[in-house]
């Protein structure tokens, strides 16, 4: 394996939260998740004279790093998405080089580290977050957090420009979901109004928590792998007006958020990068666990039925 080419020059920078380009060229943005069983990588190269950019998906990237005519004209992406379990430390780095090579750029280039804050794997939240801040300080460069949820709201927008309102959950293990509320809001600074941070909640509570919070008949979607998860028993499925469950932690959403948040002066200091766990419990009991299991089997009565029947 090559190493990694890096320059450890400082660059002039007098603020973590600058928000201008190196030498007034475009923007490099590096973004990392790995908050899921994937490693994602991707890169984002933003004009200087670009003041905003749109949501947009994978679907939008061509060959190359070139984007689709709909898009703002110089812009550059690459991304890597790859399914890798628990190895995502060993696969970062490399992938990380791979994409500067395919960009043709030296990793000097880099304006800022996006990284997927969490919540997610706790493993994977030290591994995006290590490797991010490895990274700025030997480039001299800021970091970005990201949180994983308004990642998947992002990614619901990039594939419904309609969307208002997402409902952003995630199956957090432990019969628990991970949970979140944002509307579109185009004064903030990364295109998102918080309605409910981050949270951790049994998914049948959902519902009601939410009920509170969202204006009388507004419509929202529910983005995140929750509703495959749970089923039934997350009603707040039912609730939404669509579902986007393929609406995941991506790295492509965590770049163009971290762009955003770039722009809008929201970086931060290497040594300030940290994991947004959420949970603060890693494990179950075995009580706890035993519970899950038959809560689980009562959600599921056909599949149960026909499993005993063979």
């Amino acid at each position: 394996m090559n190493a990694i080419k890096h320059t450890l020059a400082p660059i002039e920078r007098p603020h973590a939260n600058d928000n201008t380009s190196k030498a007034g060229g475009p923007a490099v943005i590096l973004a990392l998740e790995t908050s899921t069983e994937y490693c994602s990588v991707a890169l984002l190269i933003v004009p200087a004279a670009l003041a905003q950019l749109p949501s947009f998906g994978t679907d939008a990237v061509l060959e190359g790093g070139a984007i689709s005519a709909e898009l703002p004209a110089g812009l550059s992406v690459f991304y890597r998405h790859e399914q890798t379990g628990a190895v995502s430390s060993t696969l970062l780095l490399p992938a990380v080089q791979a994409l500067f090579a395919q960009a043709g750029l030296e990793l000097s280039a880099c304006t800022a580290i996006a990284f997927g804050a969490g919540p997610g794997s706790f493993t994977g939240l030290r591994t995006a977050t290590g490797v991010a801040q490895g990274l700025a300080f030997a480039l001299q460069v800021p970091v970005i957090p990201v949180g994983t949820l308004m990642a998947c709201a992002e990614a619901a927008r990039a594939a419904d420009s309609k969307i208002g309102w997402v409902l952003a959950a995630l199956d957090a293990r432990m019969d628990e979901a991970y949970w979140a509320l944002f509307a579109t809001d185009a004064e903030a600074g990364l295109g998102w109004r918080v309605v409910q941070s981050e949270s951790l909640d049994a998914p049948q509570a959902l519902a009601g928590l939410i009920e509170p919070l969202l204006q009388p008949g507004q419509a929202f979607t529910l983005a995140g792998n929750a509703a495959t998860a749970f089923g039934e028993r997350l009603s707040a499925a039912a609730q939404a007006r669509t579902l986007a469950a393929q609406a995941l932690p991506h790295a492509l959403p965590v770049a163009v958020l971290g762009w955003r948040a770039w722009r809008a002066g929201l970086a931060l200091p290497a040594d300030q990068a940290a994991p947004l766990y959420v949970r603060d419990k890693v494990a179950q009991t075995t009580e706890e666990r035993a519970a899950a299991k038959t809560r689980a089997a009562q959600s599921l009565p056909t599949v149960q039925h026909i499993t005993s029947a063979r």
